[in-house]
């Protein structure tokens, strides 16, 4: 569990360093920082370009390469559906990190999302027993795959859709391509080479992960950061879940599933209410 905390303070720290380096950047060059409207593909590239020279951006990407590591350690240790739920209250730390750098005002119901958030990870913590034992299925590793590949296409379809659908629909696919890495990453039992090329979870793990991204980045880009972070979260904690319990044998301590099941919808309610710093915002007035 601390892995899977470690792993959120990671991610949502990243969040902000990554933002301030982007508007410092999109400063230095006279541009608006908007990927989604004026600037096109060239100037986007150029803005990046920029980012990749702030030390705040480079140390956001060490923090995202630490807490990935982190993560893959805590879903070899946890059920799937503690270390999901941990990764959402990545949100939490953002809001929190966001009020103190940014200068961004939290609301009185934002920060009760953020002790909602740890009140439902406590729960978790308290009540998660050890990750199942049951090894992973040759279908289900396709499955995997199939759902990774699910996520590109969705993602090519969704990118059609008017403005208001497309941002939850991309938001949502991102979340079932981060889901398929917190379950790919069960499901490789072997890292021998050989092993590693053979075992479909592999394909699975680069290519959900792969689209989660490009669909996450779309979404944030061309539609409401809001629904975009919130359809991210059900996606990633809800189907992940299930799998766990279902396929791969994920239990709670003994009479305690009502607390695990408690905590992960704190959890997960609190994450949401706080989608709105699925993108670190501009620094509060």
């Amino acid at each position: 569990m601390i892995c899977a905390l470690g792993a959120a303070v990671c991610f949502g720290t990243a969040t902000v360093l990554q933002a301030m380096a982007a508007r410092e950047a999109a400063s230095a060059g006279g541009g608006t920082g908007d990927g989604g409207t004026g600037g096109g593909a060239g100037a986007d590239a150029a803005l990046l370009l920029r980012a990749v020279r702030q030390w705040r951006y480079l140390v956001g990407l060490a923090l995202d390469g630490v807490g990935f590591l982190l993560q893959i350690v805590a879903l070899r240790s946890l059920p799937i559906y503690a270390v999901g739920a941990a990764l959402a209250a990545s949100l939490a730390v953002t809001a929190v990190v966001a009020a103190r750098l940014l200068h961004v005002r939290l609301s009185r119901v934002e920060w009760g999302a953020v002790g909602v958030v740890c009140a439902g990870l406590a729960m978790l913590g308290l009540a998660s027993g050890a990750e199942g034992d049951r090894a992973g299925s040759i279908a289900l590793k396709y499955a995997m795959l199939g759902t990774a590949v699910g996520v590109l296409l969705l993602g090519a379809a969704g990118g059609r859709l008017p403005e208001r659908g497309r941002a939850l629909v991309l938001g949502l696919g991102a979340g079932f391509g981060f889901g398929v890495v917190e379950v790919a990453v069960r499901l490789v039992d072997d890292l021998a080479v050989g092993s590693l090329l053979r075992n479909p979870a592999t394909y699975a793990l680069l290519v959900g992960g792969g689209a989660a991204f490009l669909l996450l980045t779309s979404a944030l880009q061309r539609g409401s950061v809001t629904v975009a972070t919130a359809g991210m979260v059900v996606g990633e904690t809800v189907g992940p879940a299930v799998v766990g319990v279902v396929w791969l044998g994920d239990r709670t301590r003994e009479g305690l599933e009502w607390l695990a099941v408690l905590g992960f919808v704190v959890a997960v309610v609190g994450a949401l209410a706080l989608a709105r710093f699925g993108e670190a915002p501009e620094g509060g007035a």
